[in-house]
């Protein structure tokens, strides 16, 4: 049996509004609702001595975007509060559909690398990295010394 197409593809979950048990990234998270899975979405472009990431951060500010350097791992980690006050100064609230929260991605890039090496900005929601080719150290090699007699 058809239905129309007004009730769309989810009718009954709409409906009776059950979590589907069958596929748990679609249970609702705090923090960005069912569409959790779509952020952080990065793009790495690799160029003949860097690499170039952007990542997407909508509605995060500067300053709640850190990134950390630790075991040749680089951390980025985004938080999120609301405050109370302001809500409070806009009147009665009564629905609330946004909360605090917290996400992190870690890359791995080399343990030569040093918070120095790394490049940051963040424009329009997107975080944007450069992050340079760095090779290991060679180390010297063996020279034989030749015994006489």
């Amino acid at each position: 049996m058809l239905l129309p197409s007004i009730f769309g593809e989810n009718l009954f979950d709409n409906w009776f509004d059950l979590p589907d048990f069958r596929d748990m990234d679609r249970v609702e998270k705090k923090l960005y609702g069912k569409n959790a899975a779509r952020l952080m979405k990065t793009d790495v472009h690799e160029q003949e001595d860097q690499y170039e990431v952007d990542m997407d951060l909508p509605g995060f500010k500067k300053e709640e975007i850190s990134l950390e350097l630790n075991n040749g791992y680089l951390t980025v980690s985004a938080a999120k509060g609301l405050d109370k006050d302001e809500n409070d100064k806009k009147g009665k609230l009564i629905r609330q559909e946004r909360y605090a929260g917290s996400m992190q991605r870690s890359f791995y890039v080399g343990e030569n690398l040093t918070e120095e090496d790394i490049k940051a900005s963040f424009k329009h929601g997107v975080l944007s990295l450069i992050i340079p080719k760095k090779e290991a150290p060679k180390l010297p090699e063996k020279k034989q010394i030749l015994i006489e007699g």
